[in-house]
């Protein structure tokens, strides 16, 4: 999903905001985190389809990718920074490294595992719906956590430490799951077949959130317990508005003029992907609720895409190619 620099901007003010409200509320103390560590697919990935995909050098590995920022291909779907860029600049990280291309590279202060066309599922669950053929890769999101718990004993060695080691750091958990609807529907599955995966998919990211979170057994017990990695500070974004990309507008057009909405984008496949962060957000209060001492924050990315479709002349020229997102 080719990401414009403007919206990659856009979505990380919103998400800085949302992360300075939640600090606000927890406290007033200003967030300090001394690591961050991102999953996902091409909104968020640095480089690792790039040295996965032999293919994928034609694509991401010339310009216009890079152009703006870096001068230069790095992997990532857009012309300059992503998301998670504009965020590690904002706490003073360093850029993320890509996973794959970090042998010998200090990941303390974090690491990226996205990869561009990830999937929240597994590979058998396309094989399942007839729609494995389409897959970029089959780097989904177990793979990206099988990757950090490789990692894991390099940041920290015993439950003391990593207790105190992810309680300072910030992990990104997508955007992930647009590509499981992608695939579906560009392999000819109607909406009322995606609806059916939604409650599935949705799972996947709240189980891969709950597998990094770190809370007690009790709110009233002192020893804390820590599940899998640890992690306590987790932002989940949304799912974007597939109605507006130019993908959707050219494979699944609408029948007449009724279809669009008042920019243009289908109506349909809106109401689908706001289906989708509806049900996500649901899953995430209830994890909210079984952790109370982990900070799980939702992040809008489909209201930081409308506001473009909607308000394209506040936004200048790159805002003409919010309509060119489509998942890769």
């Amino acid at each position: 999903m080719a990401a414009p620099k403007k919206l990659s901007v856009l979505a990380a003010a919103l998400l800085l905001c949302s992360l300075a409200r939640v600090s606000q509320c927890s406290g007033g103390s200003q967030s300090n985190y001394t690591s961050m560590f991102s999953f996902g697919d091409s909104l968020t990935d640095t480089g690792n389809l790039l040295v996965s995909n032999a293919l994928s050098n034609a694509i991401v590995g010339r310009f216009p990718y890079g152009m703006t920022y870096f001068h230069r291909p790095t992997g990532r779907c857009s012309d300059g920074r992503l998301v998670v860029d504009f965020l590690a600049q904002a706490f003073g990280l360093p850029l993320l490294p890509a996973y794959l291309q970090s042998e010998g590279k200090d990941v303390r202060q974090g690491v990226n595992f996205a990869v561009g066309g990830a999937t929240a599922m597994d590979p058998p669950f396309f094989e399942e719906i007839g729609a494995s053929d389409k897959l970029w890769t089959n780097l989904s999101l177990s793979v990206q956590l099988g990757w950090f718990d490789k990692i894991k004993p390099s940041l920290c060695n015993s439950a003391k430490s990593c207790r105190e080691y992810f309680s300072r750091s910030l992990f990104l958990v997508g955007e992930i799951g647009g590509n499981d609807y992608n695939y579906a529907f560009f392999k000819g599955k109607t909406l009322d077949d995606a609806k059916t995966y939604v409650p599935t998919v949705a799972s996947a990211v709240t189980d891969a959130t709950e597998n990094l979170t770190a809370t007690t057994e009790n709110r009233n017990v002192v020893t804390q317990k820590l599940i899998k990695a640890g992690a306590r500070h987790l932002v989940v974004p949304g799912n974007l508005p597939i109605g507006c990309s130019s993908a959707y507008l050219t494979l699944h057009p609408g029948k007449n003029s009724s279809d669009y909405d008042s920019v243009g984008c289908l109506k349909t496949y809106n109401d689908f992907a706001q289906h989708h962060n509806e049900v996500l957000q649901q899953k995430l209060r209830a994890l909210r609720r079984k952790y109370p001492q982990a900070r799980i924050m939702y992040t809008d990315y489909y209201g930081a895409a409308m506001a473009f479709a909607k308000n394209p002349k506040q936004f200048g020229e790159c805002s003409h190619l919010v309509n060119r997102l489509m998942a890769a």
